[in-house]
């Protein structure tokens, strides 16, 4: 039939895109310096040198704020460790704390490169190969069976969803009754304006920031952003999303008035949004 295009060449073209998308993050991410050494690894989130420290800095309260807020009292609520997914795990630091901490951890990451993907977790494991769980997916359908964790974490990756309700509901589903999302380390805009103005920005940078792998890189139609209004639009399920504001350093939280001073967009914050599961 003349100008069908058959499901299963849409599958290969979209399973092309993504493992070329894979590809030249990973090298974008190599680029940028996130291959750590040992060293580093044994310190993330507390990175405190080197050109990637003041962004680690950022993560490091953002972790800080999940344990006192999400993983203690959730243990003593339920007066037992965790059981925690990680979506979005990169080299799987947050996998390790927690597993240091006695919980039990996976990882998962559509990304198994060694820069900064689940590859990069072999360091962790060299010793202790039991300390947490690798699996190599897309949180957008996850090959989990429902109901076996306490906390899914949306670990600085739930803005690279390409369908944010899809995204959701499938971290629901694999937690159990009264336990908890949480979105970590995503930007969010309190205006939908402000966040259109920064994909727009970015678009219009995208070949000067990443050079010959701006075309592969922007392809990908991600959610980039989230609001408020976003996540409590999610259909299919009743969640109330509680938003803990953290406390980042004074160079971040200065942000919004140095925007204001020079007449530019309101930037995003990250904060820690959780929630509990029915």
């Amino acid at each position: 039939m003349t100008g069908a295009v058959s499901d299963s060449r849409i599958g290969q073209e979209t399973a092309l895109a993504a493992r070329q998308f894979r590809t030249a993050y990973a090298a974008q991410r190599a680029w940028e310096g996130r291959a750590y050494e040992a060293a580093e690894l044994d310190v993330l989130p507390y990175l405190t040198s080197g050109p990637l420290a003041r962004q680690w800095s950022v993560r490091a309260r953002s972790y800080d704020a999940l344990v006192r807020e999400v993983f203690r009292p959730a243990t003593a609520s339920r007066d037992k460790l965790l059981s925690i997914l990680d979506l979005g795990a990169g080299c799987g630091w947050l996998c390790r704390r927690a597993a240091l901490a006695g919980h039990t951890a996976l990882a998962l990451d559509v990304r198994d490169d060694c820069v900064d993907g689940l590859g990069a977790a072999a360091h962790y494991l060299k010793d202790n190969r039991s300390m947490f769980a690798r699996v190599v997916a897309s949180f957008d359908v996850l090959p989990l069976a429902p109901r076996q964790f306490d906390v899914a974490i949306f670990n600085a990756s739930i803005h690279y969803a390409l369908d944010l309700g899809a995204a959701v509901l499938e971290a629901a589903r694999v937690v159990r009754p009264g336990g908890q999302l949480v979105i970590l380390d995503s930007p969010f805009y309190a205006d939908e304006a402000d966040g259109a103005a920064m994909v727009a920005e970015k678009r219009r940078n995208a070949a000067s920031r990443y050079g010959e792998r701006a075309q592969t890189l922007m392809a990908p139609p991600f959610v980039e952003f989230l609001t408020a209004a976003r996540l409590a639009a999610v259909p299919g399920i009743d969640l109330v999303w509680r938003r803990h504001r953290v406390r980042y350093p004074v160079w971040y939280e200065a942000r919004p008035m140095v925007a204001r001073l020079h007449g530019r967009r309101q930037p995003s914050r990250f904060d820690l949004w959780e929630c509990l599961v029915p």
